[in-house]
Formats: structure tokens, C-alpha cells, sequence
């Protein structure tokens, strides 16, 4: 479904991405793991067009995607992003329906919205509420709900685990599962916490400094000596 060719993009005149190859399939949890500065974050933004690439491609269902953000999510891309960014001063529905805004199907809206409803109960509790009075796993379940609104083809989650308490993160991550699997939604995930996202993945690629370092199944990543290598700096680190 998404598949990234040789792709670079740069701060100023810092190499941000370096040749990022990967692809995602339907129905796939893929996750990108990395330490900070590893070009996680960057390589979500260039797919969603927030950030130009400066070479390399980025296709959608073999189509080169569109390089305005509002057109990629009309493509059927989105991006949740790091820390939310949901808007404080509208309430819950509100959010929610700015992520259905670019639709034309107006009937079968009514039928997301009970889906996300459904997945994240406590939205529907809190939909008259203020979004900035959320807390903030509340905050994360109302991002991921406002994506699922705009009926996406593939959903980026960038750190949902960021800042949240264990239980929080479980819960967001198990929801997460119960998605792919009954609605068979592509994810694409992008996490420090990599344990927690390859226990929910089918593959996975490794970042350091803008490049892909290693790929696989998410079970062999688990066991993988390279997950050390990436995080600590060396073989054996944690003992």
C-alpha cells in the first residue's frame, strides 16, 4: 500500500533522512523504532507532506503521493502527531469532526463516528467536553479518534505512548490491535518505547541517524541483538 523509495529530506543543512526505504501492506502494523534524533518524526512529516523531500518517493497504491498536506489526507494518509495537537478550545464532537472535514460521504460519518465511539468509549462520555480538560491519555484516544474520522487508508501514530502512564499506554496499544484486526486498518508507528510497539506489530524497521539500520518481523526484531545496538550503543548494554 505505502511504499518509500531512497527517500532524503534536510533541516537547513543537516541530512535528516538518509535513502529511507520501507514499505507498509495492508492490513499491516508496521513499526519505526529508533532513539531520539534518529529520524523517526521526519520521516512522517515528509510523507505527510509537512516537510518537502528533497529526493527519493513516497507512494501510495503505487501512485506518487501529493506533496500539500490536505491533499495527502484527501489521498488517504494521515498523520497523528506527536503530542497530540488536538484543539483545546472545542469540545470532543468538535475534534472529531475537524478529522472528517475534507469527506464527501456525509451518511456514513454518522457510522464512524459510533465506530470511534465504540474503540474509545470515554470520548462519547466526554464529548461536550472542552479537549484541552482531557487528560492526557484521553487527549491521545481523541487524536487517534480524529484520524480514524477522516477514513484513512493508512494511519501514522507518531509516540502515542509519549508521556502517558504504563496502564494508559496498554490500554491505547491493545485498542490499537482490536483496530487492525476488526477493521483491518494499515498503522504505521513510530516509537521509542520498542518493545511495547513490536509486541503489537508484524514488522518492523530500526532508524539511527536518518537510515534504516535493520528491518524484519517484529518477533525477530524482539530478539535481535541489533534492538541493544540501536538503543544503548552497544551489544550487551543492559547487563
Amino acid at each position: 500500500m505505502l511504499t518509500i523509495n531512497n527517500l532524503e529530506a534536510s533541516y537547513g543543512g543537516i541530512r535528516a533522512l538518509r535513502g529511507v526505504s520501507l514499505h507498509v501492506d495492508k492490513g499491516e502494523i508496521v513499526a519505526v523504532l529508533g532513539s531520539n534524533g534518529a529520524g523517526k518524526s521526519t520521516l512522517l512529516k515528509a510523507i505527510s507532506a509537512v516537510i518537502k523531500h528533497t529526493s527519493g518517493e513516497i507512494l501510495l497504491d503505487g501512485k506518487a503521493t501529493p506533496n500539500i498536506p490536505y491533499r495527502v489526507v484527501e489521498a488517504g494518509i494521515v498523520h497523528v502527531p506527536e503530542g497530540r495537537q488536538i484543539i483545546p478550545n472545542l469540545t470532543v464532537y468538535e475534534n472529531l469532526m475537524i478529522g472528517c472535514f475534507l469527506r464527501k460521504d456525509k451518511p456514513q460519518i454518522q457510522k464512524d463516528l459510533e465506530m470511534v465511539y465504540h474503540y474509545f468509549p470515554r470520548l462519547e462520555e466526554r464529548h461536550k467536553q472542552y479537549g484541552g480538560l482531557l487528560s492526557g491519555g484521553e487527549q491521545q484516544m481523541l487524536a487517534v479518534g480524529r484520524g480514524l474520522m477522516a477514513r484513512p487508508k493508512i494511519i501514522m501514530l507518531d509516540e502515542p505512548s509519549l508521556g502517558l502512564a504504563p496502564i494508559i499506554v496498554n490500554q491505547i496499544f491493545e485498542i490499537l490491535t482490536t483496530i487492525n484486526r476488526e477493521q483491518d486498518a494499515t498503522i504505521l508507528i513510530v516509537e521509542q518505547n520498542a518493545y511495547k510497539a513490536l509486541s503489537i506489530a508484524h514488522r518492523g524497521y530500526m532508524m539511527t541517524t536518518g537510515s534504516i539500520e535493520a528491518e524484519g518481523d517484529a518477533k525477530e526484531l524482539l530478539r535481535s541483538e541489533n534492538l541493544e545496538e540501536i538503543y544503548l550503543g552497544q551489544k550487551g548494554g543492559c547487563k
